[in-house]
C-alpha cells in the first residue's frame, strides 16, 4: 500500500513538472537568488609549531575548522541564454579554530569571521529553455579573515610552555587567501519570474595561523591550512 501511495504522489508530482512551462533565460537577464549557504571546511595543515621555544612543526597535530552556515546572496548576469557571470556573496561565516596536537589532545585555539567572496562564470550546457536547467561553474575566490579571538585553553596552555604562573594573553592573525574555485548547480522554474536554485561550490582556500604575543612576537604558528571547503547553497531566485 506504500509503495502504491508513493506511486501515486510521484505521478502526480511528475504531471505537475511536466506541466509546468519552461522559461529560458535571455541575453541581460539578472539572477538574483538568496538563501542558506554552508560552508564545510575539509581542512588539512602543516604540524603545529611553537617557535618561542624553537620547536618546529610536529609531526600528528594540526588544525581543525568547524562548520558554519549564513545567509547566502549571489547575482548572476547573462550575457547570452547559456553563459552569464556570478558574483557569490553572504553574511560574515564564523568558525572556531582548534589545535589537534596529537594522541587525543585537542585545544579550543581561537575562532574568526571571513567573508569570500568568489565570482565565477556559469554555464548551462544543455541551455537554459528547460524548466530543469543544470549549470556547472569556475571562478576566482578572495577570502578576507578577520576578528580574530583566541581562546583561553591556548592562552593557559601557552603559559604553561613559558614557565609563566598564569595565561600568556595573545593575538591570532589569519592571512587573506585567494584561489580558484568550481561548482555545479541546478535552477528549477516556478514561474516566469521565480525559481528555486541548489548548488555545491569547492573553494580552493589557504592561509597561515600565527599566535602572537606582545615581547615575544610568534608563540605558536600553524602553516599552510588549506581550508578548501565544500559550499552548498540552498535559494529562492527572481529573474530581472
Amino acid at each position: 500500500m506504500k509503495q502504491t501511495s508513493l506511486a501515486v504522489v510521484l505521478s502526480v508530482v511528475g504531471a505537475a513538472l511536466a506541466a509546468q512551462p519552461a522559461f529560458g533565460y535571455e541575453t541581460g537577464d539578472i539572477l538574483v537568488r538568496a538563501g542558506a549557504v554552508t560552508v564545510a571546511p575539509d581542512e588539512s595543515s602543516d604540524g603545529v609549531a611553537i617557535p618561542a621555544l624553537d620547536i618546529g612543526k610536529m609531526p600528528g597535530t594540526r588544525a581543525e575548522v568547524n562548520n558554519d552556515t549564513q545567509l547566502g546572496l549571489t547575482a548572476t548576469y547573462m550575457f547570452s541564454s547559456s553563459w552569464g557571470i556570478e558574483l557569490l556573496a553572504a553574511t560574515p561565516f564564523k568558525h572556531d579554530i582548534t589545535a589537534n596536537l596529537g594522541g587525543g589532545t585537542k585545544v579550543k585555539a581561537g575562532d574568526t569571521k571571513h567573508l569570500p567572496p568568489t565570482l565565477s562564470v556559469v554555464w548551462y550546457p544543455l541551455g537554459s529553455g528547460n524548466m530543469v536547467k543544470p549549470y556547472v561553474g569556475a571562478g576566482l575566490n578572495y577570502t578576507a579573515f578577520f576578528s580574530e579571538g583566541v581562546n583561553s585553553e591556548i592562552e593557559a596552555l601557552a603559559g604553561e610552555l613559558a614557565g609563566l604562573d598564569g595565561p600568556l594573553p595573545m593575538k591570532l592573525k589569519l592571512d587573506d587567501s585567494w584561489g580558484l574555485a568550481a561548482q555545479v548547480g541546478v535552477d528549477i522554474d516556478l514561474t516566469e519570474r521565480w525559481h528555486l536554485n541548489a548548488s555545491v561550490r569547492w573553494i580552493d582556500i589557504e592561509t597561515k595561523a600565527s599566535f602572537r604575543a606582545s615581547g615575544v612576537g610568534r608563540v605558536i604558528s600553524v602553516s599552510n591550512v588549506e581550508i578548501d571547503p565544500w559550499v552548498y547553497q540552498l535559494n529562492l531566485g527572481y529573474r530581472f
